[in-house]
């Protein structure tokens, strides 16, 4: 057996896909193993949402060469895609594989492993086409709860945005495919499953055109699953429809959490970016929520520093999420990426002024997460607890995202118990009372 070890940068599907690769190689001979444990191969799965991200890329690369020089390093991922060539120059870099080639790893890797030609390609990706193939992905023992990917590629071209470049145009799964992977993935013990895509209400393109919806793939969720609990990853706010709000309300499987992004709360803001909404739009799905499901946890998406963005406009967002109902905050720079609509707008806002938004939107975050800690505290929720340990405490998640911990016992990893919420440590996590072990 060959050992093979994954690291993974940026999104929840990334480690989805990362974990249905490493399965894939299982036939030809691989084990996963740790990434410090001296594998043969060293697969780098890339993000390029920021510029620190391709930064990490090339020191993680440097790393995996000194735990294992003789070791094969391939990588993947929306970097790989965007910037091949580029990668490719990077010392100890083996394969660079594109957006596609990606998932032939198993039918490409075995020549770099044995060294079998010195004329062997660098890199093996093609152009980012329309007509992509749609692969589904799942990820298995990285984590308490399974990452669940049913939708991929995005048709929205943000101003600031590279995702549409690396992955492709949106494309889907079956709704009776999804529900055959939730019960393959429920027969390995899984309690929670959270969804993911790169535009995950845009589900329901095959072959490019529309033939399902989110919303439908959520009913037959409800209706057909043994899963316990689902959390949806992320999801646009005009594609967040109040019917659909006003479904999850009532739903026994998917938890109260919402993470939404806003990028800007100026709709001067909003609209450079070319986002497919204004504030107002945003101030209602937000409303609807917190009327229809009180105790729920609302997580934001900001971007400081896109150009255009004066110190007057940001303030429009400072106080338009100051105000808003929210639990808390994303907050990502600006970073500047080839080949997007936002290089060419004026004016640039500068490091300093970057870093200061940032700062001030941290700080509003902090108090944001606190006060919604603060609102729980004597309810009750239920928490999926993790293996993890640290000073005698586990921890897990709440459905509504609140992150709990309590004494350690073996007997709750993995299990959904009952949990009072009783105060919150100098860690800013709630510590919490396990109230009645279940068996489940």
């Amino acid at each position: 057996m060959k050992k093979v070890a994954f690291y993974t940068l940026g999104c929840k599907l990334n480690f989805a896909e990362s974990s249905s690769i490493a399965r894939s190689l299982e036939p030809i001979g691989f084990v996963r193993a740790e990434f410090q444990d001296n594998p043969d191969l060293f697969v780098i799965n890339t993000c390029s949402v920021t510029e620190q991200a391709d930064k990490k890329c090339k020191k993680v690369v440097r790393e995996a060469k000194k735990i294992n020089p003789a070791a094969a390093v391939v990588i993947i991922g929306c970097y790989a895609q965007l910037k091949p060539e580029e990668i490719a120059t990077i010392p100890g870099v083996d394969l660079v594989l594109g957006a596609n080639e990606k998932f032939q790893l198993p039918d490409l890797i075995l020549p770099y492993l044995d060294r079998q030609s010195s004329d062997l390609p660098r890199l093996i990706a093609s152009e980012i086409r329309y007509d992509l193939e749609y692969h589904a992905s799942y990820s298995v023992n990285d984590r308490t709860r399974t990452f669940l990917k049913v939708q991929d590629g995005c048709d929205y071209p943000c101003s600031y945005c590279t995702i549409p470049l690396a992955r492709g145009q949106s494309r889907s799964d079956t709704i009776e495919k999804v529900l055959g992977l939730i019960e393959e993935i429920a027969a390995n013990g899984v309690k929670e499953i959270v969804l993911t895509g790169v535009n995950i209400g845009d589900f329901g393109i095959q072959q490019g055109k529309r033939v399902e919806t989110f919303f439908d793939l959520v009913k037959a969720i409800e209706a057909q699953s043994t899963i316990e609990r689902f959390r949806i990853s992320s999801i646009e706010p005009n594609l967040l429809t109040p019917e659909m709000i006003e479904f999850l309300g009532q739903s026994k499987r998917f938890v109260p959490h919402f993470h939404i992004p806003l990028q800007s709360g100026s709709n001067s803001v909003l609209r450079l970016m070319k986002r497919r909404y204004q504030r107002e739009l945003y101030q209602d799905r937000v409303s609807l929520i917190r009327s229809v499901m009180p105790n729920a946890c609302i997580g934001v998406d900001v971007i400081v520093g896109h150009p255009g963005e004066t110190p007057e406009l940001f303030l429009e967002t400072y106080q338009f999420l100051n105000e808003l109902d929210i639990s808390y905050l994303h907050v990502f720079p600006y970073s500047e990426r080839a080949n997007t609509y936002a290089v060419d707008i004026m004016p640039k806002v500068d490091g300093m002024q970057k870093a200061e938004r940032s700062k001030m939107l941290h700080i509003l975050s902090d108090k944001k997460r606190r006060a919604f800690y603060e609102s729980q505290l004597t309810k009750t929720g239920f928490v999926l607890f993790e293996e993890s340990t640290e000073n005698g405490l586990m921890e897990g998640f709440s459905e509504n995202y609140v992150r709990l911990a309590v004494p350690y016992d073996p007997l709750l990893i993995n299990t959904i118990q009952p949990v009072r919420y009783k105060s919150i440590m100098d860690s800013g996590d709630v510590k919490g009372e396990v109230l009645l072990v279940a068996s489940h």
